[in-house]
């Protein structure tokens, strides 16, 4: 079974022009057209029986919007894809809003401090990392290198484990491996805590000896498969799994069986 952990996806009206941007910032081929319709038929293709969808509020006051698209994936598709929502930190109403992401069926929260505009280990998010941990809702964060801004790392593995350390009820769930193309701070800052790494877009960019090394002193009980779709195809990011030195067993974890524990799925 293979749960994609970190994909992406837009309204049918704004799909077109999202691609369009996004592709134009991180100069990358988009592998679906980022509808609905078109991202389901692609992952059916890849051989992937579940996903997990991340929206980014990147303004203020769009949060209504984007959690109430990211609620019609899961109940459209009967919850074969499963969204997490998101709260803009500059929005009065940030502390609030995550009070009501379970009734809506979301079931954690993306936040993006490039396209949100901040410091992972600011003082001023930290009401909001509290109370994301008094609701058990698991928070995923964009981590290291973005094409937005590719001089200036807003998530780096020494800040989220500093707000680890600070708030060791919040489920952390750090795309890129703990942090795109900072692999060497992520071996010395976050291998060994508790917690999760997704495997978003390593494929091509992570050496293969280093994610052996990363999984073994991490555990594969954190890792969590992701593709990063549409900029990378869960198949090529599948293979690059498939092909490391790793058991069977803990493959398995990898690609299904921590998502169904940590999103409390049944599995098939």
């Amino acid at each position: 079974m293979r749960i994609d952990f970190h994909t992406h996806l837009f309204p049918d009206k704004l799909s077109g022009r999202a691609i369009a941007k996004l592709a134009a910032v991180s100069g990358l081929t988009p592998q679906t057209d980022g509808t609905l319709t078109g991202t389901l038929k692609k992952l059916d293709e890849w051989k992937v029986d579940r996903a997990v969808t991340l929206h980014i509020a990147t303004a203020p006051g769009q949060e209504k919007n984007v959690n109430r698209f990211a609620t019609f994936v899961t109940e459209e598709t009967g919850g074969r894809l499963l969204a997490f929502g998101s709260v803009h930190p500059e929005s009065p109403d940030a502390l609030e809003l995550p009070g009501s992401f379970k009734e809506l069926g979301l079931k954690g929260v993306k936040l993006h401090p490039d396209y949100q505009g901040f410091e992972a280990n600011e003082k001023r998010l930290y009401p909001l990392y509290e109370r994301l941990g008094e609701l058990n809702l698991p928070c995923c964060f964009h981590m290291g290198y973005d094409p937005l801004s590719p001089k200036h790392f807003h998530a780096t593995p020494a800040m989220l484990a500093r707000v680890h350390r600070d708030f060791p009820q919040l489920t952390l769930i750090l795309a890129h491996m703990g942090g795109m193309n900072l692999w060497d701070e992520v071996e010395e800052y976050l291998t060994g805590k508790e917690v999760y790494l997704d495997t978003a877009m390593v494929a091509g960019s992570l050496d293969p000896r280093q994610a052996e090394r990363i999984i073994s002193r991490h555990g594969a009980e954190l890792l969590l498969f992701g593709s990063d779709c549409p900029w990378q195809d869960s198949e090529t990011a599948a293979r690059f799994i498939e092909s490391l030195a790793v058991s069977d067993d803990k493959k398995e974890l990898i690609f299904s069986g921590n998502a169904i524990r940590l999103l409390g799925l049944e599995a098939h």
